[in-house]
């Protein structure tokens, strides 16, 4: 297995492994054009972010989508691990561990102060995973405000 970043020509794999994960983790169906153009649009601009790829026989078995926020507290950057997919006959076999293992190689190089990520709250088998990962659950209460218009 290797990671790597994302490339234009896996686009469609990282917009099907979005859709599943919505659907699965949160019960959501996503729209699939507006899916494809927002994953276009992360590999089109880096400023949006980036994706690993978990990559076995050139065959993408796992994603992760990494965003950044800029922490004035700390003069420095935040990561946020996001659009975390490992295919149902690829998990538990450390595919996640190897996405976050790059993904804090880089942040090391880049002086990102730490990782964060998010997760749906009756989503226990990614929670456990995180937990046995050694990611520790912050205090915060997170917030949505949609915006209209």
């Amino acid at each position: 297995m290797i990671i790597r970043r994302a490339h234009h020509h896996d686009v469609k794999a990282i917009q099907t492994h979005n859709i599943l994960l919505a659907e699965e983790t949160e019960g959501v169906i996503l729209h699939p054009d507006v899916t494809l153009r927002g994953v276009q649009a992360v590999l089109a601009d880096e400023t949006k972010g980036f994706y690993l790829i978990a990559e076995d026989n050139k065959t993408i078995v796992g994603q992760m989508l990494v965003t950044r926020e800029w922490s004035d507290w700390r003069n420095t950057w935040i990561w946020w691990i996001g659009s975390i997919y490992v295919q149902k006959p690829w998990r538990n076999r450390g595919v996640f561990s190897r996405l976050v293992q790059s993904a804090e190689q880089e942040a090391k190089r880049q002086n990102v102060a730490f990782l964060r990520l998010y997760a749906h709250e009756q989503n226990r088998p990614a929670l456990q995973v995180y937990t046995k990962q050694g990611w520790v659950q912050e205090p915060y209460v997170m917030y949505i405000r949609e915006i209209q218009g």
